[in-house]
C-alpha cells in the first residue's frame, strides 16, 4: 500500500460554508454554451485575457473560455480558491496554481490530475524538467512523486543583474563569495557597495535561502515532503550553514543596504537605478523596466530620453548587464529556485473533458510565447528558445533558459505555506543570523511546520 498522508484541512476554509452561498454564482453552461472559468493571477491578466479569447475562438463554439481575475496578493488568491473549492463552488473550471501550491491542492483533492494521455505529451522532453517537476505529486497507485496535478503554464527565475563600470574589468562576479568581496572593494573606493537581494520576511526570502541551500547540496524536506532534511546529514548540515553564511556576509557587508530586511524584488530594482546598488539578484522583469525608467529620466546612470529606439538595448548593455545567477561552490552552477504558474483542472468542473482541452490551449505555444514577450514571464516550451525571432523578442532568453535548466524546486509538501512563514520568520532579519547556532532551530522549526498540517503517515 502506498505510503500517503492525511493533511488537516486550511484554517482559513473554516469559513468556506459560510461564504459559499456567495461563491456560487456564474459560469459553467448557459444559454451561450459551456462556459469555463478561469481563474488567473492579477500580474499577466492582460495576457491571461488574450489566451482565453484565442481559446474561445479555437473551440469552434463548443466552450467559451471567461478569464476571471484573482486578487493582487499570492496569499489571498490561494486563499480565494481554497474558499471556492472547499465549498464545491461549481463555477470554478480552470485556475493557475503558484507553482508551490501543487501538494497542497493535489493532496487536498481539490486539483484533478492530468489525464493519461496529456501527461504522457507533456513528459516526452518537450517541457522543461524544472517546470515539469513544480507540477508533480504522489501517485495513489505508487506512492511516488510522479503524477502530474497540473499543466505548466509559464517559468520564472532569477539572474545576476550588474553595472559593468562597477566590477572589476566589467566581469560579473561569479560566486557569492566574489560578490561579497566587490562589495568592500566598492564600500572602499566610495562607490555603490550594496547588493539587491529578496530579504523581507515574506516569501522572497524563503526563494533567496531554498537557492542558496540547494546550490550547497542541500534541501529543506525529503522526497516524502515530510522529513526535514536541514541536519540529517552531516552534508546537509554543512549546507545549511553555507547558506545562512552568504545571507550573513551579504547583510553584513560594507557598504550593505541598511534596510535589507525590507528588501524585496521592487527595492532591489530601484536601489541600481538610484544607483545605490552595484548590482542585484532578480527577475527579468528589471530589464523593460530599467528601459521604461530611464526614457523618462528615472535612472542615475543612463538616460534614453533622447535616444532613438532602435538603439536603446545597445545602450542599455553598455551600463546595464546580466548574468548567471553567483554560484555558491565555485564552478557549479546554481540551482535557482524557480516561479511561475500552472494550470490546474477544479475537482469542482461540470466539464473536465471540454477543461482539459482548454488546458492545452491556453498552453500552447503561442500563448506561451505572447505570455513571455508582453508579459515577461518565461516560457517552458524548451524548443520556443531556439527561434531566433522569440530570442530578438526576449533578450534575456539564454541567461532565462540556462537558469530555468539547472534549477531548483522550492519544498514540496502539503506544509509548504508554514515551512515557509516559520522559516523566514526565523531568519528574519538576516543580519541577527547565527549560520552554525541557528540550523538545528531552523530543522526543529520544518518538523513543527509539519506536524501543526496533521501530515501523518
Amino acid at each position: 500500500m502506498p505510503k500517503r498522508y492525511r493533511a488537516r484541512k486550511l484554517a482559513a476554509t473554516g469559513a468556506a460554508v459560510v461564504v459559499a452561498g456567495g461563491l456560487l454564482a456564474g459560469c459553467g453552461s448557459s444559454d451561450d454554451g459551456i462556459v469555463l472559468s478561469f481563474y488567473t493571477a492579477a500580474d499577466g491578466a492582460e495576457q491571461y485575457a488574450a489566451a482565453a479569447q484565442a481559446c474561445t475562438e479555437a473551440s469552434g463554439g463548443r466552450y467559451r473560455v471567461q478569464q476571471m481575475t484573482l486578487p493582487k496578493s499570492a496569499n489571498d488568491q490561494r486563499l480565494q480558491l481554497a474558499r471556492r473549492l472547499a465549498g464545491n463552488d461549481r463555477s470554478l473550471d480552470l485556475m493557475t496554481l503558484d507553482v508551490v501550491w501543487t501538494a497542497e491542492f493535489a493532496e487536498a483533492g481539490w486539483a484533478l490530475p492530468v489525464p493519461d494521455d496529456l501527461s504522457a505529451k507533456l513528459q516526452d522532453g518537450s517541457v522543461l524538467e524544472g517546470p515539469l517537476e513544480t507540477a508533480r505529486w504522489l501517485d495513489p497507485a505508487t506512492g511516488e512523486r510522479t503524477k502530474l496535478f497540473a499543466v505548466p503554464l509559464n517559468s520564472n527565475t532569477q539572474l545576476l543583474w550588474y553595472r559593468p563600470d562597477l566590477v572589476p574589468n566589467g566581469q560579473p562576479p561569479a560566486t557569492w563569495d566574489d560578490l561579497v568581496a566587490v562589495a568592500g572593494e566598492n564600500a572602499s573606493a566610495g562607490q555603490p557597495a550594496a547588493i539587491g537581494v529578496q530579504a523581507r520576511q515574506y516569501e522572497g526570502y524563503m526563494v533567496w535561502f531554498n537557492t542558496l541551500l540547494e546550490s550547497a547540496g542541500g534541501q529543506v524536506v525529503g522526497e516524502d515532503g515530510t522529513t526535514q532534511n536541514l541536519n540529517d546529514t552531516p552534508e546537509h548540515r554543512a549546507a545549511t550553514e553555507k547558506a545562512l553564511s552568504i545571507i550573513k556576509a551579504v547583510a553584513t557587508a560594507p557598504g550593505a543596504d541598511p534596510s535589507i530586511s525590507q528588501s524585496d524584488e521592487g527595492t532591489a530594482r530601484l536601489g541600481v537605478e538610484a544607483g545605490s546598488m552595484f548590482a542585484e539578484v532578480n527577475y527579468p522583469f528589471v530589464l523593460p523596466g530599467l528601459k521604461e525608467n530611464a526614457a523618462a529620466g528615472g535612472v542615475s546612470f543612463l538616460d534614453l530620453s533622447s535616444v532613438p529606439a532602435d538603439q536603446q538595448d545597445a545602450a542599455v548593455n553598455e551600463v546595464f548587464r546580466s548574468a548567471p545567477y553567483p554560484a555558491v561552490v565555485p564552478g557549479e552552477p546554481a540551482k535557482v529556485t524557480i516561479g511561475g504558474f500552472n494550470i490546474g483542472v477544479a475537482k469542482t468542473t461540470e466539464h473536465p473533458d471540454e477543461a482539459w482541452e482548454a488546458v492545452e490551449c491556453l498552453t500552447n505555444r503561442e500563448n506561451q510565447r505572447n505570455n513571455a514577450v508582453d508579459g515577461g514571464v518565461p516560457p517552458v516550451i524548451r524548443d520556443l528558445y531556439d527561434d531566433p525571432e522569440f530570442q530578438a523578442a526576449y533578450p534575456a532568453w539564454e541567461g532565462v533558459l540556462g537558469s530555468i535548466e539547472s534549477a531548483a524546486v522550492r519544498p514540496v509538501s502539503p506544509a509548504y505555506q508554514a515551512i515557509s512563514i516559520l522559516l523566514t520568520d526565523a531568519m528574519h532579519p538576516p543580519q541577527s543570523i547565527d549560520p552554525v547556532g541557528d540550523v538545528d532551530r531552523l530543522a526543529d522549526l520544518v518538523t513543527q511546520a509539519v506536524n501543526s498540517e496533521g501530515l501523518i503517515p
